[in-house]
């Protein structure tokens, strides 16, 4: 369990990094524009979203409480996939022991 928490942990750290290099050297706006001008830019949004979408599913079923399930569930469209990571690598032993039979 440790081992892919890690491998979580590592992969969300990556993507921040990755995050942080764009917004210094890219030019958001105009990967923007191209992005909703493309028809596979589009594609990845909605495939980036959609996964949002379950992820959100995954977490209103796995937290008890409605309120901290919103804590989680409304910075994703936002945060993306590096909440998303802090989320797993904080409810994967939980999650693991839940769906194991």
């Amino acid at each position: 369990m440790i081992i892919w928490r890690i491998c979580i942990a590592l992969g969300g750290l990556a993507l921040g990094a990755l995050i942080a290099l764009a917004f210094a050297d890219g030019d958001f706006g105009a990967a923007g524009a191209w992005l909703m001008a493309d028809p596979w830019g589009q594609v990845t949004l909605a495939d980036l979203y959609l996964g949002f979408f379950f992820l959100a599913l995954v977490i209103a079923l796995f937290e008890r409480q409605p309120l901290r399930a919103a804590f989680w569930i409304v910075p994703l469209p936002f945060l993306g996939n590096v909440w998303a990571a802090i989320w797993l690598v904080l409810a994967l032993p939980e999650l693991a022991r839940r769906l194991k039979p």
